[in-house]
């Protein structure tokens, strides 16, 4: 068991920082060339190179979460600065001369001759300066709040502490209003950043935190907290700039979904995806209503068979639920659980349904109480329902559940699934409507044991839980659950047998 206030991260991208090309002193390709070698392999936190005596240097972050691959010109130069940069990939440092400059970017691969995808302003350089160059916004908005722009970003940390790193944050999240920053995630009414702005940053000598340890981060706006991350072990003495980019509004999984991408001295670190949110369901048929604890935190309060919790955002990790009967106040009650069940591994960006299913004290293994976990993982935008059936009803057999034609089903849509079991995470496209669903024994259509109308509405993505027991002397009787994952948050509907 793991205590809800520990820290787990794995930075998944690191060493990605240079997959893009970028000219120095040496000439830059002709079109007709094969591109130079990709810079993958750095060290992301090694230092930066200091400018050279009456030069400056420049890198280029992308972070427009709606930006394609970009080629960086100058203007009036034929050859490009920067080749092939992704979204969340950081150039290779770029030493220039002080002076006037307007930068072009091309989507991908381009010829000089190509249309601009967008052009600075002027931007003045001056000896000796470290500047990094951020892409943000969104590609083609009209509207000022949130069209792409470049944002330099001039490098100059200031001193870290013994034991400390510094942290440059960059609020470009294009769809977030101002937000406070709640170092730690524990308190969003007295958070240590407030009011950072849409495009603005924490300041040039950058925010000390302790280094050599993982770090909860809340993102909160008026006092209350909108979603959290925790962040990678900061190197004691590090420079590490984060943009806050993504938006809100898409799923946290998503590419573009809000998130962190931690950039070090010399290149992107990677994404830091925002800490998994899990969503508990009461599906226990002779289980009364409970609390929930991770150790002494209580973090399910007095739900009932059929109930979904609230959202419940916790930091990577695997945990260990402790289940006592629903009781007045937050306190873990004394004595031992009425049932201890594992989560299993909660990964960053990813949201999860938590089935409390099974029988209360069964000594059949294969029927007793349990934690069941399901990754949210539908398929996007097909703008079809996309269904996914849960096996949750303890004393039922395999079954295959599908559309009720008569005495049959027809078609079968999901087949084999055994109590626990689950169709595959994307889901299943579907037809609108009221759909009448039929359940059987697996690889026995001949008789439907429970016939039950489940709604669907086209865009929805919803788990389908077969529920209860067969044998209603058991508990609470067999029904179907939809929870419907594409409203935040999600919701809970029962659809009982006809």
């Amino acid at each position: 068991m793991k205590k809800i206030t520990s820290l787990a991260f794995v930075l998944g991208l690191a060493g990605a920082q240079v997959a893009c090309n970028i000219e120095a002193t040496t000439p830059a390709p002709s079109n007709t060339d094969p591109a130079p070698p990709a810079m993958e392999g750095d060290d992301p936190m090694k230092p930066a190179p200091t400018p050279a005596p009456g030069k400056a240097i420049v890198r280029v972050i992308h972070g427009s979460p709606n930006a394609p691959s970009v080629d960086v010109y100058a203007k009036g130069s034929e050859r490009p600065l920067v080749t092939g940069l992704m979204y969340g990939q950081t150039s290779a440092w770029l030493e220039i001369d002080p002076g006037a400059y307007e930068v072009e970017l091309r989507a991908a691969p381009s010829k000089p001759t190509d249309p601009i995808a967008y052009k600075t302003g002027v931007l003045n350089i001056a000896a000796g300066v470290k500047i990094s160059a951020v892409a943000a916004g969104l590609l083609g908005s009209q509207d000022l709040d949130d069209a792409f722009r470049v944002v330099p970003v001039v490098e100059s940390f200031g001193k870290a502490e013994t034991g400390t790193a510094r942290v440059r944050v960059l609020h470009a999240g294009s769809d977030a209003p101002s937000v406070d920053l709640d170092v730690g995630n524990d308190d969003p009414a007295s958070p240590e950043v407030k009011g950072l702005a849409r495009f603005a940053d924490t300041g040039a000598d950058g925010v000390g935190l302790p280094a050599n340890t993982a770090l909860a981060i809340g993102i909160a706006v008026g006092g209350q907290r909108v979603t959290a991350f925790t962040t990678p072990k900061l190197a004691e003495g590090a420079d590490v700039i984060v943009i806050a980019t993504g938006l809100l509004g898409k799923l946290p999984r998503m590419n573009d979904g809000f998130s962190l991408l931690a950039v070090g001295p010399s290149g992107s670190l990677g994404f830091i995806k925002q800490d998994p949110v899990v969503y508990a369901l009461h599906g226990s048929p002779n289980t009364p209503a409970v609390d929930a604890f991770v150790g002494n935190t209580e973090i399910v309060s007095n739900i009932s068979f059929g109930q979904l919790s609230a959202p419940i955002q916790v930091q990577p990790g695997d945990y260990t639920l402790d289940f006592y009967a629903a009781s007045a106040g937050s306190a873990r009650p004394a004595g031992s659980p009425a049932a201890s069940a594992p989560t299993g591994n909660l990964a960053a960006g990813e949201r999860y349904l938590a089935i409390a299913t099974g029988f209360l004290h069964d000594l059949n293994a294969s029927q007793s109480f349990r934690l069941a976990g399901y990754r949210e993982g539908f398929a996007l935008d097909s703008g079809k329902p996309q269904l996914r059936a849960i096996h949750s009803s303890p004393d039922a057999p395999k079954v295959d559940i599908g559309l009720a034609t008569g005495n049959k089903i027809d078609p079968v849509l999901f087949s084999g699934l055994s109590f626990g079991e689950a169709s595959t995470d994307e889901g299943l496209g579907a037809f609108a409507g009221n759909l009448l669903v039929g359940v059987t024994p697996a690889a026995q259509n001949t008789s439907i044991v429970a016939r039950v109308t489940v709604p669907a509405q086209n865009s929805q993505r919803a788990f389908v839980i077969a529920a209860g027991a067969l044998n209603p002397a058991r508990g609470q009787a067999f029904r179907f659950f939809t929870v419907d994952t594409t409203p935040t948050p999600w919701t809970v509907t029962t659809s009982f047998t006809h």
